[in-house]
């Protein structure tokens, strides 16, 4: 079923990503003392008096502060508000009421919206006479509440449902995550830009900014029929260069986004071209079994055929660990080819989720066994008997053999490799175990 949405607003520092995970009882909302440490609206799901919702948490608003990014931070907010069934607009309690406030009020007033003002940071339960000023937004009662201690917030949950009651909410199952799509790379390489062009809308804040992104944002479609849910995460880089703590927590929520990916699409520079920081992002996504796709962007920079076959050569040269994963050339923000990305998802995910008749793997394995190479260790000679795929996401297989102890790494990469040039395993990682059979 899909949920109504609630969208918490306001400027910034007024604890709003504290109020989302009190409510939503997470942490998955980064909160910092810094100013704009929130930028793309992210989603979290919450539920009160069995009534399930979504919260979306916005970028700090201020109206007139036109930063490198407080443009995009601005419309980002307010977009989640018009998508939004409720608005729950934070305020600071202790700071009082600024121009950035009655400016977003009077936008509020007009949103024909249930809009619920919230003063945060009223940690001492009886201080009502301290919300006088608040009516002056005009948007009626204010509703005291402290995020960090959870003073108020019971009351407002009920206000909030019984506002949700007379929403009517598209049937959309919302269960159904179709395939998880995680947006890799390091920062800068246009994954952000990506994401919009493949969502068709401006979730996620595009600039030349390295580190733009801190959140890892989940964007559920439907594309061609076929469900996806496309997450753009922080750049990640190694943990050694992140010195920022708020980076390093989005270096986490990278992390967590490959960890429950299907398919990974590792965006490369191809006008810078590879670096050993694609490397190591290959290799975090490699390490945790998902398919994989890569995407050179900025292929329309890259002048001639030569400059762009030297760019191919050299991934396939520095990326042999993921081999497998087909490279597919675009331009993210013009949108050229962007549709090849399509397409290649769809196909590491089918190679992915695929299960192979025994009956043809022991055929295989025959035609294996003809070419008469093995492996030799003393008077003792590695004796293949029979395999069988014992579980996919990705690919998994089971070889009984008579010493499992003499497989050698060497022969495992030589299996492997016969193994893709008969099946269809392309964008996949699969994975070998030998087992004693005498």
């Amino acid at each position: 079923m899909a949920m109504p949405i609630v969208a918490v607003v306001g400027r910034p520092n007024v604890g709003k990503s504290t109020f989302v995970n009190r409510i939503a009882q997470g942490d998955e909302a980064i909160v910092h003392e810094m100013r704009g440490v929130t930028r793309d609206r992210s989603y979290h799901e919450a539920d009160w008096n069995g009534v399930e919702f979504k919260l979306v948490d916005t970028g700090g608003i201020e109206m007139g502060d036109d930063d490198a990014f407080q443009g995009s931070i601005r419309a980002q907010a307010f977009a989640g508000a018009n998508e939004a069934d409720v608005v729950v607009f934070i305020v600071d309690g202790k700071t009082g009421i600024n121009a950035d406030d009655e400016e977003v009020a009077r936008i509020l007033r007009k949103s024909n919206k249930p809009v619920f003002l919230v003063v945060n940071k009223m940690d001492t339960p009886g201080r009502e006479d301290e919300l006088w000023e608040f009516y002056q937004l005009g948007l009626g009662d204010p509703w005291p509440v402290s995020a960090m201690h959870g003073h108020g917030t019971g009351d407002l949950l009920d206000g909030i449902v019984e506002a949700l009651a007379d929403v009517e909410v598209p049937d959309i199952d919302d269960e159904d995550p179709g395939i998880n799509v995680a947006i890799i790379g390091r920062p800068n390489a246009g994954k952000s830009s990506l994401t919009n062009k493949l969502t068709n809308n401006d979730r996620s804040i595009v600039s030349n900014v390295a580190g733009t992104t801190r959140d890892a944002i989940d964007t559920r479609i439907v594309h061609d029929d076929k469900v996806y849910t496309i997450v753009d995460t922080a750049g990640l880089r190694r943990k050694s260069q992140i010195d920022e703590d708020v980076e390093y927590y989005g270096f986490v929520r990278a992390m967590r986004a490959i960890d429950r990916a299907d398919v990974a699409l590792l965006v490369i520079d191809a006008e810078l071209g590879l670096t050993n920081e694609d490397q190591r992002v290959a290799g975090y996504a490699a390490e945790r079994g998902c398919a994989m796709v890569i995407v050179l962007n900025k292929w329309d920079l890259v002048e001639g055929p030569e400059a762009k076959a030297a760019i191919r050569e050299r991934i396939a040269d520095r990326l042999t660990f993921v081999g497998y994963a087909p490279v597919v050339a675009i331009s993210a923000l013009t949108g050229k080819k962007v549709d090849r990305v399509w397409e290649a998802i769809d196909t590491v995910y089918a190679n992915y989720t695929q299960t192979i008749p025994t009956n043809k793997l022991n055929v295989w394995l025959a035609d294996v066994r003809e070419t008469g190479h093995t492996v030799t260790q003393g008077k003792t000679i590695l004796r293949m008997k029979y395999v069988t795929q014992t579980g996919s996401m990705p690919p998994k297989f089971a070889f009984f053999v008579n010493r499992p102890d003499v497989v050698t790494d060497n022969y495992k990469r030589f299996l492997e490799n016969r193994m893709r040039a008969s099946f269809d395993l392309v964008g996949t990682p699969i994975e070998m175990k030998f087992k004693k059979k005498d």
